[in-house]
Order: C-alpha cells, then sequence, then structure tokens
C-alpha cells in the first residue's frame, strides 16, 4: 500500500487536482499498476492540462526545480500557462535554461572522465 501523495508523485499529477476519494485514501500496488495501464479521465486530463506539480513544470520548461523558485514560479501550473511561457519566454527563464544547460554538459563532462577512469582501472 501505498499514500496518495506517493501514488500522485509517481503518477506525476498534482495531488490536490485529484478527485477527494483519490487524496482521501491508502492505493495498493495492484491499484496503482491498473491506474497506469488503464488511466481514468481524471488522470489523463489531469496528465494533459493539468495543473501540473512542481517537477514536472520544471521538466517541460528545462530547468530545475530550484530555478522554478528563483523565477518566482511557487505554484503548480497549467499546460496553457506553460505553453504561454515557453512561446514568449520571460528573462528568468531564458537564464534558467543556461543554467540548466550547463549544469548537464558538467554532468556529462564528469560522467565521461570518470567512465574513462575507470576504464584505465580495469
Amino acid at each position: 500500500m501505498m499514500k496518495s501523495a506517493t501514488a500522485a508523485l509517481k503518477l506525476e499529477v498534482y495531488l490536490p487536482a485529484t478527485p477527494r476519494e483519490f487524496q482521501e485514501r491508502m492505493v495498493s500496488r495492484e491499484e496503482f499498476d491498473e491506474l497506469r495501464r488503464n488511466p481514468p479521465g481524471w488522470l489523463v486530463d489531469l496528465r494533459r492540462d493539468g495543473p501540473h506539480p512542481r517537477h514536472v513544470v520544471a521538466a517541460r520548461l528545462r530547468i530545475s526545480n530550484s530555478g522554478l523558485a528563483r523565477g518566482g514560479i511557487t505554484e503548480p501550473l497549467t499546460t496553457a500557462q506553460i505553453a504561454e511561457l515557453v512561446a514568449d519566454p520571460p528573462p528568468w527563464l531564458e537564464r534558467e535554461r543556461e543554467t540548466q544547460a550547463e549544469v548537464l554538459r558538467e554532468q556529462r563532462r564528469l560522467r565521461g572522465r570518470d567512465e574513462g577512469t575507470d576504464r584505465a582501472n580495469g
């Protein structure tokens, strides 16, 4: 069994936007698997339209969760709101995207360095 908050996180939906009966109960592994295999209409709608949890908003904007906070985004956003930001990115979003790109480049560089070290030691 898992809490509804855990299930919502794994389903990548914003818990307060889910039906009350989902929020107020435990979810079995079988129920969770069924939700993933055969999502009900409310789940399909939430995934498509939102509101979306922070980690989903950040991923769709291609920035970090911290970048959202620095940009002043503290509330969940809908798909339409995300699309507006993407269509006409404010300066903070452009800065955060560049920051995120730099972080990813550095992670790739370090991973490549570590893999080279592993091969040399192997």
